[in-house]
Parts: structure tokens; sequence; C-alpha cells
């Protein structure tokens, strides 16, 4: 496992960081966000859309739990926050091993359903604009993408 910690200082550094990960991510890619309320997972989903070109205007899945949207492959956006059942089953292996990538918010809700390499990203405030951002890895494919992430 390898982590790299950074900040940004304003959404659109976030998103822009998004949007750089989302230009070298391939289909069965799973990324997973985690953080304080309010700390930008789901901007960083809207970056993270853009940079596959999706047309689409991108908002929380909160009441859905799952959104799908067309770009350059599919990106499933994921909200599992609210799911009652850890163990429901709503066929997320599917999305998982599927053609598009995954962008899973509140991963610790499911933690037995998540495929074993995930690229970890985690949001925290440090200011009212201003956030840390620690990217992890579980795998050998989350390690490629952090790596190209990294020094891109």
């Amino acid at each position: 496992m390898e982590e790299w910690k950074l900040k940004t200082e304003s959404p659109e550094e976030t998103m822009q960081l998004a949007e750089k990960l989302a230009e070298i991510v391939q289909p069965g890619d799973v990324i997973t966000l985690e953080g304080d309320l309010g700390a930008g997972k789901t901007s960083f989903t809207k970056g993270f859309a853009k940079g596959l070109g999706v047309k689409r205007v991108v908002n929380s899945p909160t009441f859905t739990i799952i959104k799908e949207y067309k770009g350059r492959i599919p990106l499933y956006h994921m909200d599992v926050y609210r799911m009652e059942d850890e163990m429901e089953d709503l066929g997320l292996e599917e999305y998982f091993y599927g053609e598009g990538v995954s962008v899973i918010e509140w991963p610790s809700m499911i933690p037995n359903q998540l495929p074993e390499d995930c690229l970890a990203i985690s949001l925290f405030h440090l200011g009212e604009t201003s956030r840390e951002i620690t990217v992890q890895t579980s795998g050998v494919r989350s390690l490629e993408l952090l790596k190209e992430l990294r020094y891109e």
C-alpha cells in the first residue's frame, strides 16, 4: 500500500485533480471517496466526470444510491451513505467489474462489498476552501493509477 497526501486551496483545484485522474482510468477501476461532510466528495466527482467527458450535470445520488453517466467510459457514481443494510444486494459487483469506472462516496458503509483493489481518496477540511487529500492504494492497479496521477 502506498499513500500520497496533498493540499488543495479551492474547490477548483480539487476538481482539477479529479479531472487528471479521470484521464487515466480504465473500465473496472474503482475510486472510493471518504471524508468530512462538505469536504468536496461530490465536487471531486464533478471534476472526475468532466475529465471523462460527461456532459450532464452531476450531483449526489444520495437518495437513488447509484447514478450512471455517459462519457469516454461510463461513470457509475454511488453514494452508499444511506444504505440500511451493508449486505443489501444492489448488484454492485456488476458495476465494479463492468464497462465503466465506479466512484463510491462513503465506502466505509459497505467494506465487505468493495473489490480488493481500489484507489481510496479521503478529503478533509483544513480551512474554508482548503482541503487535505489523501490517496491510498490497495493493489497493483490502484498503485499504477497513483503513480500516473502523481507524476503527470
